[in-house]
């Protein structure tokens, strides 16, 4: 199965969540990431990476009929295998996008929190909606979210299962930019940082 689909560019390596319409992070595609990731953080240099999704979903979350089926210890396994990707993204050592169309949801907004940058579409919708099922995210949103918009916020999103748009997410600091491309947005930063780089390297 196709867990993504990798788009190397001279500026940057694009991962596209690819292989079904949602973009559920089961088990299987987020290993999948992670070891995508981690390959491209070998590369020297590494070129910065952008994460997307369809125009429709950047990820809907963690598989539920996963979490169904998790007892005790599998439960402390399914949360350390999600931070493990969150930290190889956190951890790139080059600068990381995450470029937001549609629905960004549970553990895929745990992975767009991971990115140095976030800039997503109009329509994008962003939202914890675990309390809604009597759960709660082990993948670091927990740690990251309230980091970007503060705690009240944060805890607002999470208990109250709220679903953000993408104006309201711009507004309380939890992504830098909209744009109707957030792709093309996301190397034109890229560009940008790259030229200040240089400018300084002038001086």
């Amino acid at each position: 199965m196709i867990f993504y689909e990798l788009e190397r560019r001279d500026s940057a390596s694009i991962l596209r969540l690819a292989g079904d319409e949602t973009n559920r992070l089961t088990r299987a595609r987020v290993c999948a990431l992670r070891e995508a990731v981690v390959e491209l953080a070998r590369e020297i240099p590494a070129k910065p990476l952008i994460i997307t999704g369809n125009q429709h979903f950047f990820s809907a979350g963690a598989d539920l009929n996963e979490i169904a089926d998790l007892t005790g210890p599998a439960s402390y396994e399914f949360a350390a295998m999600g931070q493990r990707l969150m930290a190889a993204v956190a951890n790139f050592p080059a600068p990381t996008y995450a470029a937001i169309w549609g629905y960004c949801m549970g553990g895929g907004l745990d992975l767009a929190l991971a990115c140095r940058y976030r800039i997503a579409n109009p329509h994008a919708v962003f939202g914890h909606r675990g309390a809604a099922l009597g759960l709660i995210t082990g993948w670091g949103g927990t740690q990251r979210l309230p980091r970007l918009v503060g705690k009240a916020r944060a805890l607002e999103m999470f208990i109250a299962a709220e679903k953000v748009h993408a104006s309201r997410a711009l507004e309380i600091g939890m992504i830098d930019n909209i744009a109707e491309d957030p792709v093309l947005d996301s190397l034109a930063h890229l560009e940008l940082l790259t030229a200040k780089a240089r400018s300084r390297e002038d001086r």
